[in-house]
């Protein structure tokens, strides 16, 4: 990872330090991204409020915010130096699914060192569209997109902690998680990682390197009008599209391709798809296998459609257990995503690979990925207050176990919510016996589909606003997981109520304070 700009993004080693001015940069990024001191997390409440509640943070990153839509972003970013504004065009989650926290990937494609402009799953097209303008624009623009595809891989490290070099772990079993007439399909994931010698802490997360259904990739294989075993670099063209290319939305480069081959108003449909155009309002169907229906009439080489398509990356799932707890085994919580778009089912990578694909005794490529400023207190007797709804509950599975394993005395109070309590209540049984058990002190419950009015976990903090600010101000640190888009946000705006209210404070003061505690690390988020 690496970091370079005119200004260092924050200053974390002396001008004394031994290390020469290279070293020096590299290492402040490489810190930066370690320590979250580009407040990773949730930040804004709007842009304006972003604005104030990041003036004084050291790299003036207002924009670092995941709620945040990326034209809103660019305009913050405007007039800043190459590597802030790509650093503005990246999801803002730290997700780590890159390999890189946000800051550090866009540092190293503005330097050159990171040719993938790729790797942000979580900004999609968006995202790569705006790395590919800003880089051509400063004149750094990297290989067109196939060879960016194909572009060398970054230092492996150790097996089993970087997407570039997986471990192989061993399915054990899922379980489902919801009870019937729930409107999810949810599954408690478990592996054991005995042979693979991976360890992990309470707020990490696990990636998962899935493969395609084998169903689309058949059906892609059959519009192309290819061979199921035709070579490609040594593996059939079936072993590819199963293991190593992406068939969800369609890139760029396939649009461009398809115009090449083709002419006439197919090809002028291909272009305008390929500059993000939306000509006959069919892009949200568009994906690998939409695109080929949609240009039945484009010979494709299956060796150039290959070429065309990016690489299928790892997904990331927030760990639900505890190593302290369950040592050689780890544990997710997965939300199957299964959809319909027209009259075609559309089902999610690794979640359904997860859900239906692979078998106990599977073995199955994976790596832990470490947290970036997410995890317990370093003193175990500080209080926590964590919201998760749905699989937000995740990693609270994880910290609730770790606490009981380690004999925290620090207290716990859990908020959670979901559909119904009936059919959507994850793991009732074991957080009612941590209770009884004196771990959890505190669970507070949100149901949005089992009265008149929907409840969600923003109104219960709302509801009990003097008990959870008594809690802050005994020095709770407070967590959230899930949602970026809405219910983080939504969260934020709960927090900042409940310290003007119960704090005495002015709008400002409240989200003075809610700034100061991420600031202190004392408010992390997990957000996709």
């Amino acid at each position: 990872m690496t970091v370079q700009s005119p200004n260092p993004l924050v200053q974390v080693l002396p001008e004394t330090a031994p290390f020469s001015e290279e070293q020096r940069s590299w290492l402040n990024g490489f810190f930066a991204g370690l320590l979250s001191l580009d407040n990773a997390g949730v930040t804004a409440l709007s842009p304006a409020e972003n604005a104030a509640m990041m003036a004084e943070a050291d790299d003036g990153a207002p924009w670092h915010d995941p709620a945040m839509e990326i034209g809103e972003r660019m305009k913050l970013a405007e007039g800043k130096p190459l590597p802030r504004r790509l650093f503005a065009a990246m999801a803002q989650q730290d997700c780590g699914q890159c390999g890189y926290v946000c800051a550090t990937y866009s540092a190293a494609i503005a330097e050159g060192k990171e040719g993938r402009l790729n790797l942000c799953a979580p900004g999609g097209k968006d995202t790569l569209r705006m790395l590919k303008a800003l880089t051509e624009e400063a004149g750094s623009a990297p290989a067109a997109a196939p060879a960016e595809a194909a572009a060398p891989a970054a230092p492996a490290g150790p097996v089993g902690r970087s997407r570039e070099n997986p471990a192989l772990a061993t399915f054990m079993s899922r379980r489902k998680l919801n009870g019937e007439g729930s409107e999810k399909e949810t599954y408690h994931v478990e592996f054991d990682l005995t042979e693979s010698g991976l360890d992990y802490v309470v707020g990490d997360a696990f990636g998962i390197v899935a493969q395609n259904d084998p169903r689309l990739v058949d059906a892609v294989i059959a519009l192309l009008g290819a061979r199921p075993d035709a070579d490609i670099g040594g593996k059939s063209l079936r072993d590819v599209l199963l293991a190593d290319r992406d068939l969800g939305p369609a890139p760029d480069a396939l649009f461009q391709l398809i115009s090449y081959v083709t002419g006439g108003e197919t090809r002028q449909k291909a272009k305008r798809l390929a500059a993000g155009e939306d000509p006959d309002g069919d892009l949200d169907r568009l994906d690998v296998l939409g695109t080929l229906h949609k240009f039945s009439s484009a010979r494709l080489s299956a060796e150039a459609f290959v070429e065309a398509l990016d690489e299928l990356q790892p997904r990331l799932y927030s760990i639900s257990s505890s190593f302290n707890a369950t040592p050689g085994r780890i544990s997710l919580t997965v939300d199957t995503v299964r959809y319909r778009i027209g009259t075609r089912p559309r089902w999610g990578v690794a979640s359904t690979y997860l859900a239906e694909r692979v078998a106990p005794g599977d073995k199955v490529k994976v790596y832990v990925q470490r947290a970036h400023g997410f995890g317990l207190p370093e003193n175990s007797e500080t209080p926590v207050i964590m919201c998760g709804p749905g699989t937000g509950i995740a990693p609270f599975r994880a910290f609730l176990h770790d606490r009981k394993a380690t004999k925290a005395p620090g207290r716990n109070w859990l908020f959670f919510g979901h559909q119904r309590r009936t059919s959507d209540f994850f793991y009732e049984d074991e957080l009612n016996a941590l209770k009884q058990d004196g771990v959890l002190h505190g669970l507070t419950l949100a149901w949005s589909r089992d009265g008149k009015e929907k409840i969600y976990v923003q109104d219960r903090m709302r509801e009990r606003g003097a008990e959870l600010f008594a809690w802050l101000e005994q020095g709770a640190h407070f967590y959230v997981c899930g949602d970026a888009k809405r219910m983080a946000k939504d969260v934020e705006r709960a927090m900042v109520d409940v310290v003007a209210e119960h704090g005495k404070r002015s709008a400002d003061e409240a989200v003075a304070y809610v700034a100061a505690l991420k600031k202190a690390g004392r408010y992390q988020a997990d957000v996709y």
